[in-house]
């Protein structure tokens, strides 16, 4: 028997890059409480992967290709999943990019996509879902930032700025769509997600957090059911950090 706290059953669930990574395991157990799943990101035969999974489980899954920096494409994810499904209870921005470059060597094009896919895309999608929520029966946004967003990190400027942007958005945006629409922000720290194949052994192993390591992507787990669920109820405009504790 769920903990009635966690219990999703009867809610229709969109995750963006939710093929993989930390998506991937909001996904499950957004599925294993009970909700009924839009898997959205770039590749389809990965999205379709993940919703086979969701079907297994008994629930019912939709998967979607979208570029989730392109407003006409986001536009036309919604229109699909309200569509299919009716409604959606729980939004979850997770789909984003993270790349390395020397900020004097930071080309205009990849600028762009950074701060489209972080922050001008999950803008478009939150704001439009929000105001169905609010016309409706109401609903939750999670929007997934970064422990990149609080501190000075080199070589990633425009992912922290536009992740910084995201933890302003949602405030702003908790207020505007209140009270029927909760938005809060979701502030990992450096997991062992797909990423992480691109560090060196070390930082695998040691992370600079106080509690000395990586995350591991199932931790993400419980404090994405706390904010999609009614165990959050009172809780709107805030930040929920699972990043070890940064020094």
């Amino acid at each position: 028997m769920l903990d009635p706290l966690f219990d999703l059953s009867g809610k229709i669930a969109l995750v963006t890059g939710g093929s993989r990574g930390l998506g991937y395991q909001m996904v499950k157990a957004f599925a294993q409480r009970g909700a009924d799943i839009i898997v959205a990101s770039r590749k389809l035969d990965a999205c379709e992967a993940v919703a086979n999974e969701i079907r297994a489980l008994g629930r019912r899954a939709l998967a979607v290709s979208v570029h989730a920096a392109q407003w006409d494409q986001i536009d036309a994810l919604i229109e699909t999943a309200y569509g299919a499904f009716g409604r959606v209870d729980i939004l979850v921005n997770n789909a984003g990019m993270s790349p390395r470059v020397a900020s004097h060597e930071m080309t205009e094009n990849l600028f762009d996509s950074v701060l489209g896919l972080n922050f001008k895309g999950p803008f478009r999608l939150a704001s439009q879902v929000a105001k169905r929520m609010a016309d409706g029966d109401g609903g939750v946004i999670i929007n997934v930032s970064s422990s990149g967003s609080l501190m000075p990190m080199p070589s990633v400027v425009p992912y922290g700025a536009a992740k910084a942007a995201l933890n302003a958005m949602t405030v702003s945006l908790a207020h505007e769509y209140a009270p029927k629409v909760r938005v809060n922000t979701l502030v990992p720290g450096p997991f062992l997600t797909d990423i992480a194949k691109a560090w060196n052994d070390e930082s695998r192993e040691h992370q600079p957090v106080a509690l000395g390591r990586p995350g591991y992507p199932p931790e993400i787990v419980t404090a994405a059911l706390f904010l999609a669920s009614p165990a959050s109820s009172y809780t709107t405009g805030g930040m929920v950090r699972v990043d070890g504790g940064p020094r």
